[in-house]
């Protein structure tokens, strides 16, 4: 498991090529990050219980606060050009003092989405950020 945190560290911080980005809320940092399922290595995604596949995507978010981990609500939706919007299902993941949250989503084809996520820490009040992502399957 170890080697699972590692790598959802990577993904999270070092990995440009995820386009990982962040918004701040005060003392709150929300980091996420859009990338496609295959590019996990097949027991990470195991252990994750993520479906690993070339038309699958996956959403990362974590929420930090003094660069510590923070448990939280996370929900939120994607909608496509045609204004198509599904509803986006997380998964907590803890490990070694980090806290994740991820949700998988379906990639049918080369698309730009748009990301609606609200997190929301203990009693505060709930934090929304939209951004727009380009997505494809993996050829």
């Amino acid at each position: 498991m170890r080697r699972f945190a590692s790598l959802l560290l990577c993904l999270l911080f070092a990995l440009p090529a995820f386009a990982e980005r962040k918004q701040t809320f005060g003392e709150l940092d929300v980091h996420y990050s859009v990338f496609n399922s295959s590019f996990l290595q097949p027991n990470i995604a195991a252990a994750a219980g993520l479906t690993r596949s070339k038309t699958v995507g996956v959403l990362n978010v974590a929420a930090l606060k003094e660069g510590k981990g923070q448990a939280a609500k996370v929900s939120g939706t994607l909608k496509n050009l045609l204004g198509q919007t599904t509803a986006l299902q997380f998964k907590q993941v803890l490990e070694s003092g980090a806290v994740y949250y991820l949700a998988e989503f379906p990639l049918r084809e080369r698309e730009m989405l748009t990301f609606s996520i609200n997190v929301q820490i203990g009693d505060d009040a709930p934090h929304t950020l939209t951004f727009n992502q380009e997505v494809f399957p993996d050829e």
